[in-house]
């Protein structure tokens, strides 16, 4: 009994690829255990074109479903690679099989394929070892995707029309687009962007599913009204999104035989001199027709009503209508002649015009012109180069009447600069001479006419034709003589930045130009000779420099050459490459204690390189005090409330800087303030008590010797608490007798006291201290009265009420040591600590050296008491010259 077998369909569907299984499985016998080969499967996969590598198709043994996947021994391979392996790899060991690294484009492996299923990778995998020995045919379907555009074969496509073709009229467009993409991804349609109103497009599609695009006439034609439509013709394909590709569609009117030739007028009169040569032209004669080609062909004849003998005296061209003397005129040639021309055209009536002849009989001849040229002159064409100089003689000419009968004039005729004058001494000779300078560039050729005109109307004519030659006598000219060029900053090497322009009115190599840089130019822009392209082969900086100004050269090939300059003005714009640079990454600023409110401690000085926006730098405090704020554009640092040393003698604040570029660059800078002792107490007088105290003087006192002191104290410490006495107003008999010592306020006598000198002194006495940014002072009035005794007391109290009058003297007390702001800016905080504790020391000091002097004083006054040598008396004061005055401190960034 013969063996059968029935084949099995297996549809396997997988998220990546749809699989196709044809299995061939014998019935009626024993399957062996090796599976021999004769047994086949075919696998069919399903794989999108223009996939990636490494995209998984299918599993075989899994496909296959085979029963021995377990077995490691078991391997995949390719029958035979070729070309298909290009597109495919296959796991030896587990039988995948995915794209490879060339991409699958359907199109090149199937290019005479349109359809999807007719595009398909034939591989022969075969499955080792000889135990399971398999061939297994396996199908590669490729589907298409739109991975192509519309393609016209030509970039203008032309497509003719009579201008007579009825409306609805069907012409083909030749030239199709083409898309290699099948199915909806094909061609789908057509359309022009301009139909005029008097086209439109169909579209057939035959039964191989190309589409053929047809031009429909919709409206009458006429070529003499338009010859040619140009619209844009563009195929779109199915693909999502559509894919178009387009193609110049030019649409040319053919003519037709619809104009017949017209003269543009009926008749036409002209006289002919009777001793006119065969062959003169006497006039011509034209017609129009506005077809094209043959059907605009005219020629023209006589009309059968002209006469036999006018046919002899006159020839007709029957190609342009020139009508030339074709026998020579004599006594017995009628004077008028009537001739009739018809204009014929293919299928036309023909146009008529008429010609009237009048011939004047000439008895004598025409006068004669013999020129000799001085200029270059060949074959008729004088030669003249434009730079020559005006009144430059061209030619002679010497005019005479054959019969010397008649006296014959002689004028230049048509339009230029010459001159035709008679040159003397001679009778019949002519100079013909330029007037005026030649200019190639403005006019190249002039055709004048030497005319001799004898006394009964006859005329002779010399037809001149003068060419002027070009010289190098025009300079290249730039379109621009200066160029306003912009580049931003990190240019690229060599980057382009304008294409010069000039232009020479000269021809040949007199108006060839080249380009070059001028002597201020940068090394590093250059200029090709030729094209005039001006570029920068190294990357610019603006910070280094923003703005470039240099001249470019243009030269002509002339000899010698002429040449012009333009100006190149290049800005290089900003670009964010610099971050805020503070003056320094510390700031120290000293501030007085009691500063005010919002007072200004300092600025915080920061720069940005960039310009504009990018250059534009906002402040801010970082560690975010609520005690200081700071103006983010003019960098001003100011405290919202008062500080106080005693509180808190230093501060510590972090400021950023931020741009306004994209993306923003930023710095930081550290910011110290300390506080520094202000010197807000002004010195106050302990000795003396009053102003209208007093002391008696001995006239015999020795100079030099101490009459009195004036003694005060300072509540600040520091220079604030060093005090400098001056007197600063005297009175009395000789009040320059008596000084103060400026650091200790002892008065002593200057001079020897005379018994004219007796009487009271009054000394104003200015108490300053040596405080900053402004010393603060007292006055004191120190009354001395110089007399052996005191015999009248109330005589001299009378005296110390009174008002003194007193000159101030604007003389400042002569400081010991004057405090350096300059040095006070430099120190440290160390030294400032070490002068605090010197200072505090002093004080000390300086209230027990305080102490000890009262305790003295007291005793040696109770000794004057008791002795009646002098005597004080406190009187009630009535003018008040211990003025505090306190002035606002200036706060500077120190």
């Amino acid at each position: 009994m013969g063996q059968h077998s029935s084949p099995v369909w297996i549809i396997l569907s997988t998220s990546q690829h749809l699989l196709f299984l044809w299995l061939i499985v014998p019935f009626g016998g024993t399957i062996p255990s090796s599976v021999s080969s004769s047994k086949v499967t075919e696998l069919l996969y399903m794989v999108q074109e223009g996939l990636p590598r490494g995209i998984y198709i299918g599993n075989i043994g899994e496909d296959l479903q085979l029963d021995f996947l377990d077995d490691p021994t078991l391997s995949f391979s390719l029958a035979s690679k070729g070309q298909k392996g290009e597109y495919v790899t296959l796991n030896n060991s587990t039988g995948e099989l995915c794209t490879s690294a060339q991409e699958i484009d359907r199109e090149a492996l199937c290019p005479q394929s349109l359809l999807i299923q007719e595009c398909v990778l034939l591989l022969d995998v075969i499955i080792l070892p000889q135990k399971y020995f398999r061939l297994i045919k396996v199908k590669i379907a490729i589907t298409d995707i739109n991975d192509n555009a519309p393609h016209f074969p030509v970039t203008q496509i032309y497509i003719s029309v009579p201008e007579n073709a009825p409306i609805n009229t069907r012409l083909v467009i030749e030239h199709p687009a083409y898309d290699p993409d099948g199915g909806m991804n094909g061609i789908q349609t057509y359309r022009l962007v301009d139909y005029y109103n008097v086209f439109t497009l169909d579209v057939e599609e035959n039964e191989s599913e190309e589409m053929t695009p047809y031009l429909i006439i919709m409206a009458p034609l006429d070529r003499e009204t338009k010859a040619e439509y140009e619209s844009i013709i563009i195929a779109e394909d199915g693909g999502n999104p559509p894919l178009v590709g387009s193609a110049t569609l030019s649409i040319l009117i053919g003519d037709i035989n619809d104009n017949c030739p017209q003269f543009n007028e009926s008749q036409r009169n002209v006289t002919l001199f009777g001793n006119s040569s065969v062959g003169t032209h006497i006039t011509a004669v034209h017609a129009v027709d506005k077809d094209l080609g043959t059907n605009a062909q005219i020629t023209y004849v006589f009309s059968e009503r002209v006469s036999l003998a006018a046919k002899e005296y006159f020839h007709l061209n029957e190609l342009n209508g020139t009508i030339t003397l074709s026998r020579r005129i004599d006594g017995s040639t009628t004077q008028h002649h009537k001739l009739t021309i018809l204009a014929n055209g293919p299928g036309c009536i023909p146009a008529v015009i008429t010609v009237f002849i009048s011939i004047n009989k000439v008895t004598f001849r025409p006068p004669e012109v013999i020129a000799r040229y001085i200029a270059n002159e060949d074959n008729g064409i004088i030669y003249l180069k434009e730079l020559e100089p005006v009144h430059s003689p061209i030619a002679f000419f010497t005019v005479k009447d054959p019969d010397e009968k008649y006296q014959v004039d002689c004028y230049l005729e048509g339009e230029g600069p010459f001159r035709l004058s008679a040159y003397k001494p001679y009778t019949n000779d002519y100079l013909l001479e330029t007037t005026d300078a030649l200019d190639y560039e403005l006019k190249q050729s002039y055709n004048i006419a030497v005319v001799a005109l004898s006394m009964d109307g006859y005329q002779n004519k010399k037809q001149l034709k003068v060419q002027i030659l070009d010289e190098n006598d025009n300079a290249p000219s730039f379109t621009q003589s200066t160029l306003e060029l912009t580049i931003e900053e990190n240019n690229p090497p060599n980057a382009f930045l304008v294409k010069l322009d000039a232009t020479d009115a000269d021809t040949g190599d007199r108006g060839k130009i080249s380009y070059f840089l001028g002597a201020d130019a940068p090394s590093y822009f250059n200029i090709d000779s030729t094209s005039g392209i001006l570029s920068v082969s190294t990357m610019l900086d603006r910070e280094e420099k923003e703005k470039y100004r240099f001249t470019v050269k243009a030269k002509d090939g002339g000899f010698p050459a002429k040449e012009s300059l333009a100006t190149v003005q290049i800005t290089v714009l900003d670009k964010n490459d610099n971050s805020p640079r503070f003056i320094s990454k510390d700031f120290s600023f000293f501030v007085p204690e009691n500063f005010p409110g919002f007072g200004e401690i300092g600025v915080i000085s920061v720069t940005d390189a960039d310009s504009g926006q990018n250059g534009w730098v906002a402040l801010s405090i970082v560690n975010g005090s609520n005690i200081f704020v700071i103006d983010s554009g003019k960098g001003l640092l100011r405290a919202k409330v008062s500080l106080d040393r005693e509180q808190q003698s230093s501060y510590t604040l972090w400021i950023e800087a931020v741009d306004g570029g994209v993306p923003r660059l930023s710095s930081t800078a550290k910011i110290t303030i300390l506080l520094l002792d202000v010197n807000d107490n002004p010195p106050l007088v302990l000795f003396p008590q009053s102003n209208m105290s007093y002391l008696l003087v001995l006239p015999s006192t020795l100079p030099g010797s101490p009459v009195t002191e004036v003694y005060a104290v300072d509540k600040d410490t520091g220079m604030n608490a060093v005090i400098a006495y001056s007197i600063i107003g005297r009175r009395g008999p000789r009040p320059e007798s008596f000084r103060i010592d400026p650091i200790t306020g002892n008065i002593t006598l200057e001079e020897a006291l005379m018994r004219n000198d007796c009487g009271l002194y009054r000394l104003l006495v200015k108490v300053s201290d040596h405080g900053y940014p402004e010393p603060l002072f007292s006055t004191v009035m120190v009354n001395l009265f110089v007399n052996d005794t005191v015999s009248n007391e109330s005589y001299i109290e009378t005296l110390l009420k009174k008002e003194p009058d007193i000159n101030i003297e604007e003389k400042e007390p002569q400081i010991a040591m004057e405090p350096s702001q300059k040095k006070m800016e430099t120190d440290s905080c160390v030294p400032t600590l070490v002068t605090l504790i010197i200072i505090c020391l002093g004080s000390v000091i300086l209230v027990t050296l305080m102490a000890m002097y009262i305790c003295i004083r007291k005793r040696k006054n109770n000794h004057r008491v008791n002795e009646n040598l002098e005597i004080q008396i406190p009187l009630n004061s009535k003018m008040d010259f211990h003025v505090m005055e306190k002035k606002p401190i200036d706060i500077s960034n120190i």
